[in-house]
């Protein structure tokens, strides 16, 4: 057990503490589990820095690392369907996209090939994190900013965790045959 696998660790275990205090109704919850989501999500791309720059890449972090990601994004889809703060079917494209994609690069595993994860992949899971923050702490901002920012962001996110998909299975799917 290595410094970065212990964050990738650190990030899961957050998970549910960060739903519970998302859905529990106490003061100040809203940005307790915002707190907590950033910090989960910071360790993302931490775990992954330090485990390149000192050497430390483990089969179990390779293994662990995108379980970790794709559950802390599941739980706060699902945390925030919920909780009425977005729809059902947001959460069914972005996590259907990511259970696609998964399943490609287990299935381009099996052949030898590693998929890694591209720009436009690095740049879905960052709208993710800022629409769920948005929405998260849309109480916070509503009443100096009467724009719908979460609303905006999510619909940014789906566009982009789309578009991220179809360039996997393109890249790798449809070229690689």
């Amino acid at each position: 057990m290595n410094i970065p696998n212990s964050l990738t660790l650190l990030r899961i275990v957050l998970i549910p503490v960060f739903v519970v205090v998302l859905l529990v109704r106490i003061p100040y919850g809203d940005y307790f589990a915002a707190f907590i989501f950033i910090v989960a999500a910071f360790t993302d791309s931490l775990d992954g820095y330090l485990a390149r720059k000192w050497k430390q890449v483990t089969k179990l972090g390779i293994i662990l690392d995108p379980i970790a990601d794709k559950l802390l994004i599941t739980a706060a889809l699902i945390s925030l369907v919920e909780l009425g703060k977005i729809s059902g079917w947001i959460a069914i494209v972005i996590l259907g996209r990511e259970f696609a994609v998964s399943a490609l690069r287990l299935v381009k595993a099996e052949e030898g090939l590693i998929i890694p994860a591209s720009k436009l992949g690095k740049l879905k899971t960052i709208s993710q994190i800022v629409a769920v923050l948005l929405i998260i702490l849309e109480k916070a901002y509503d009443s100096f900013i009467s724009l719908p920012l979460g609303k905006w962001a999510i619909y940014t996110a789906v566009v982009i965790t789309l578009v991220s998909g179809i360039e996997y299975f393109y890249k790798f799917q449809f070229q690689h045959l």
